[in-house]
């Protein structure tokens, strides 16, 4: 499917911070938003930041149609993100939207979502997605303390949510992939999609091979353009190289050469 691409200034509607290290923008567009979906993201461009020169892309978190917003969540980890974290309601934000391709709506009701890190980001607006489809998803949530476990309530309105803390402050302790539900001798789901640091990835990856579960992973290749152009988040698939932006972020493990 191919997406008309919007260059836009949307309005803050709101910043809510999350804990330390991650906040909310709900922005909202100064048009009807065009159909987007889970798994797409978007280039922002940080004005007033020196050493800011590209823009950076961000996952999609949700999207409201009727108040006509769409929200990210961001992880405060150089000047560009601590820039944006100082943006107040009524400030302005320019995207790109909506880039990349998506996760797509699975033949089954057995669906696990796992999400690491800011990898967990876009797995709230495919859980929406999923439920307004009557698929109501097991989502697993990894994080590195109890400080950073958050929205769980939001989450669980659109499926049952399981947690995991590096430390045990939360939920079960460990790596996602350390969770009781992967260590049983039957994977009690069709379909996994998941999004996180790489080697989470793959370990969920592999796990899932192991099981012949179907499996999708949204990638966090670094990115510069967002459309395709630079040629610097390609990633090696059965393919040849293909460009994240584009051709992903969302992928098949079987298309992967992990």
């Amino acid at each position: 499917m191919e997406f008309k691409k919007l260059v836009q200034d949307l309005q803050v509607a709101e910043v809510t911070r999350l804990n330390k290290r991650h906040f909310i923008l709900d922005l909202l567009a100064p048009e009807k938003l065009p159909l987007i979906l889970p798994g797409q993201f978007v280039q922002a461009l940080v004005e007033d930041s020196p050493s800011t020169f590209l823009r950076r892309p961000f996952s999609i978190h949700s999207v409201d149609y009727k108040k006509n917003t769409l929200r990210l969540m961001i992880q405060v980890k150089g000047e560009g993100t601590r820039h944006l974290a100082s943006l107040k309601t009524g400030d302005h934000l320019n995207l790109i939207y909506p880039l990349g391709n998506s996760f797509s709506l699975p033949f089954t009701k057995d669906v696990l979502l796992v999400g690491g890190g800011c990898g967990v980001a876009p797995l709230l607006f495919l859980a929406q997605f999923l439920s307004q489809n009557n698929i109501h998803p097991t989502i697993l949530l990894g994080f590195r303390t109890r400080e950073e476990v958050s929205e769980i309530e939001t989450y669980s309105r659109y499926g049952k949510v399981l947690v995991m803390t590096d430390d045990g402050t939360e939920g079960e302790k460990g790596l996602v992939v350390d969770h009781s539900i992967f260590q049983r001798e039957r994977l009690d789901f069709k379909k996994i999609f998941c999004c996180g640091p790489d080697p989470m990835m793959k370990a969920v990856a592999k796990i899932a091979r192991m099981h012949k579960t179907d499996c999708e992973v949204s990638l966090e290749n670094t990115m510069a353009c967002g459309f395709g152009v630079c040629l610097c988040c390609v990633t090696p698939t059965d393919k040849g190289n293909e460009r994240v932006c584009v051709e992903g972020p969302v992928f098949n493990i079987n298309r992967l050469t992990w």
